[in-house]
């Protein structure tokens, strides 16, 4: 297990193949997938920590495991992906949480720990966050870390909002 970071609360780190059962429960819930096109069944939760292994490798980031620090126990992920936004490559600040942990400040939290690692560690110009419009509470934790609206997009098959944020130095805070 290679830990990526700490939080006053959380600790972020790589998925393992022992996380399954308790993220498969996190992203089989239909209230918490809401804004995804479904719930995943338990060979897309597979293919999910499969596909953030690769991008460790290849990317060198991914969505990882949020952890409380208390417990050990994880209860979603957050992290840095690669996207292609209508022909261009932009790097997104992600976050799942389990709807049992809602409202606790958490994503917030693990997103803004993923901001000062893209912008400090991994020296990237620009985050991004891929919002459902609908989606007030990820709108929020975008806000909270400082991501602005920038532009509506079609993604995904349906229009998103894409709010941002460039490194500067009031930004990593």
């Amino acid at each position: 297990m290679r830990q990526i970071m700490e939080t006053e609360r959380l600790y972020l780190r790589e998925y393992e193949p022992e996380d399954f059962t308790a993220l498969h429960d996190i992203f089989s819930d239909p209230e918490t997938m809401r804004f995804y096109p479904s719930a995943f069944t338990p060979d897309q939760t597979r293919k999910w920590i499969a596909r953030n292994q690769e991008r460790y490798m290849a990317d060198g980031f991914g969505l990882w495991a949020v952890c409380l620090k208390e417990t050990g126990q994880l209860i979603g992920d957050s992290g840095l992906i690669r996207q292609n936004i209508n022909g261009k490559v932009e790097v997104e600040i992600g976050y799942h949480l389990d709807k049992r942990e809602w409202g606790k400040g958490y994503a917030t939290e693990a997103a803004a720990g993923c901001k000062r690692y893209a912008f400090d560690f991994l020296k990237l110009n620009k985050v991004v966050s891929i919002i459902d419009p609908g989606n007030r509470s990820s709108i929020k934790v975008a806000e909270r870390t400082g991501l602005k609206l920038e532009r509506q997009e079609r993604i995904f098959n349906k229009m998103h909002s894409i709010y941002a944020l460039e490194n500067s130095a009031e930004s990593v805070s």
